[in-house]
């Protein structure tokens, strides 16, 4: 239990981050989905250049062992037809209806939010729709 805290305290800090970024926000979600405010794409472009620096120092130690003495491998993905487009989209529809991103979900209901459990709930519902009809889909 003791080797978990320091993801507790960390995911506890990213929490409060989201929540005073307004992230979460619902309004900020609409004047972007609106395009009346660049605060939310600000925020999604850093977090694409934090993922793209990470990822390439992950990269640069293949080979070496995380944390929890396991092997880092990061496979190179092949070039072709993805559902990526598709995929994507239906996530904006939704988070545009919902007004809420998956991602802070988990701070939201830190600050007591009821909506915010009943998007979880059906975060859940949909994986596990897909995931019993992943295999019919295209």
């Amino acid at each position: 239990m003791k080797k978990y805290l320091p993801y507790l305290i960390l995911g506890n800090l990213f929490g409060y981050v989201l929540i005073k970024s307004e992230v979460a926000s619902w309004y900020r979600i609409q004047e972007m989905f609106h395009f009346q405010n660049f605060h939310m794409f600000g925020i999604i472009l850093s977090a694409i250049i934090t993922a793209f620096i990470g990822v390439t120092i992950l990269k640069r130690f293949t080979g070496k062992s995380s944390l929890e003495g396991t092997s880092i491998c990061i496979p190179e993905k092949k070039p072709g037809r993805t559902n990526y487009p598709l995929g994507g989209f239906i996530f904006g529809i939704g988070w545009g209806i919902i007004g809420l991103c998956p991602g802070p979900i988990f701070a939201l209901m830190g600050t007591g939010s009821i909506s915010a459990t009943l998007v979880l709930v059906g975060s859940l519902l949909g994986t596990l729709v897909y995931g019993m009809t992943k295999e019919r889909l295209p």
